[in-house]
């Protein structure tokens, strides 16, 4: 979020208002509390063999409208499966953008040319070949706008076939380039000449800004690629049956100390005491690193031509010299999946505010073991032995000790994440974090979105080396 001078006296008085507002809040009922809790939850599950068993998604606003987005996809021209979690700032019209657009950027960049040629004939012919399926889309762009982005992608496939295959595919540089060339083009549509509107259109997606953690999943290989403070946790399960994590995301912000000597790196000595103030970028941004946001990347002269005649002076940033300060480019990890590994938390950090990454993966954990129990036990083949069958009732009973509220992963953690105590839920605490005053709610809590997904034990378990 972009904050200016007096941001401490806004959080003080914020503050003391919501405490006034919360000693008068409205109890909401148990059933109200779930109601509220289950109403944005997702779960895809997966026949047949493959590295994902399901995922369970769901998001919390606080802001209104939510700056969150979420997007998941299947990649149909090769194996992969496509999960991301987007944060929004500034508005939430470049995580929208970008949450509709990245999947398709990502898939053209796995793609041979003579697949690419493949699918630009189609196009020409009307047979349209998708490069991806979208699960859980309910977003449409508007017919102007559509078009613009089509044409957009349409030529950065054409740059694609004409550079050619690599010599030595790289997914790490795949992924780099989607994120560079999807941010490069939300810069080249703000500034063609187009309609008020849809220059307003554009425009508004450009000043806003979004980070993102997405997750690329083929068989066993597991690529996270995070831009800002999103981040992607793995749920490992050790031999003695405890949780255990690997972080596969970053956080680049101030507290990052080789994110800020990158930063200062790129640019003049003189600059080291602007660049970052006040833990944020030129005194105003916390992320160090963001699509959209291009108030931190256009230079001065592109700025009072566009951006000052709609904003003003004042949306030039103070000590802006050098430019570009931000930059778009993901930090990509790899990670071979094993049987250990049981699942992935993508989780804006408006779930990390509240609850570490070792207590997400654990509530995750517990909740698989007490999910069976919400549903009739069901013997998985037929001709099972009496010791098997012993086995998975002692397993039941075991479950029915940790049996959850939610069958969806992702509400249960938005429960214990806002509810939660050592003692278990406190349904006072929930209600009030649920209950609080639009003016207010931002100060307590953010935007939470999560995408917990499950992984095939078997399936990776015979997965050839």
């Amino acid at each position: 979020m972009v904050l200016r001078g007096g941001t401490c006296r806004l959080v003080k008085r914020c503050t003391n208002v919501g405490i006034r507002h919360v000693r008068t809040l409205p109890r909401l009922t148990p059933q109200e509390v779930t109601s509220i809790l289950q109403a944005n939850e997702y779960t895809k599950d997966f026949e047949g063999p493959g590295s994902i068993k399901s995922y369970d998604s769901n998001q919390l606003a606080s802001n209104n409208p939510i700056e969150d987005t979420r997007s998941e996809a299947q990649c149909l021209l090769t194996k992969g499966m496509l999960l991301g979690v987007f944060d929004g700032h500034g508005g939430g019209a470049c995580a929208q953008v970008i949450s509709k657009r990245l999947f398709n950027y990502i898939s053209a960049c796995l793609l041979p040319p003579e697949i690419l040629q493949q699918y630009l004939d189609s196009i020409k012919t009307n047979r349209n070949l998708e490069l991806i399926k979208t699960f859980n889309d309910k977003v449409e762009f508007v017919a102007e706008i559509k078009e613009l982005y089509r044409s957009s992608f349409l030529t950065f496939v054409k740059e694609l076939i004409k550079s050619g295959s690599p010599k030595e595919f790289q997914m790490e540089t795949a992924l780099e380039n989607a994120f560079l060339r999807l941010d490069n083009d939300l810069s080249t549509e703000a500034l063609i000449k187009s309609s008020k509107k849809e220059a307003a259109r554009t425009l508004a997606v450009a000043m806003s800004g979004a980070v993102a953690a997405i997750a690329h999943i083929d068989g066993p290989h597991l690529h996270v690629a995070g831009v800002g403070d999103c981040q992607v946790v793995l749920g490992v399960l050790s031999e003695s049956d405890g949780w255990s994590t690997k972080m596969m995301t970053v956080e680049h912000n101030s507290d990052n100390r080789d994110e800020v000597k990158r930063i200062l790196s790129e640019h003049p000595p003189n600059e080291k005491s602007t660049v970052i103030k006040m833990e944020r970028l030129l005194g105003q941004l916390a992320p160090l690193r963001a699509l959209g946001d291009f108030r931190y990347k256009w230079s001065k002269d592109i700025m009072r031509q566009v951006v000052v005649p709609f904003l003003g002076e004042t949306a030039i940033p103070p000590n802006y010299y050098t430019p570009p300060y931000l930059t778009a480019k993901p930090e990509v990890k790899y990670h071979r999946l094993t049987p250990r590994d049981k699942f992935i938390i993508i989780g804006s950090d408006g779930l990390w505010d509240l609850i570490s990454p070792l207590q997400a993966v654990r509530l995750v954990g517990e909740h698989m073991s007490g999910k069976v129990t919400l549903s009739p036990l069901r013997l998985p083949r037929k001709n099972m032995k009496l010791s098997d069958i012993n086995e998975m009732l002692l397993q039941r009973k075991e479950g029915l000790k940790k049996k959850p509220l939610d069958g969806n992963a992702a509400t249960h953690l938005l429960r214990n994440a806002l509810g939660g105590t050592e003692y278990g839920i406190d349904h006072g605490k929930l209600s009030q974090l649920l209950t609080l005053p639009s003016e207010v709610v931002r100060v307590f809590r953010d935007d939470i979105t999560i995408t917990v997904v499950y992984f095939d034990s078997e399936f990776l378990r015979h997965c050839p080396p």
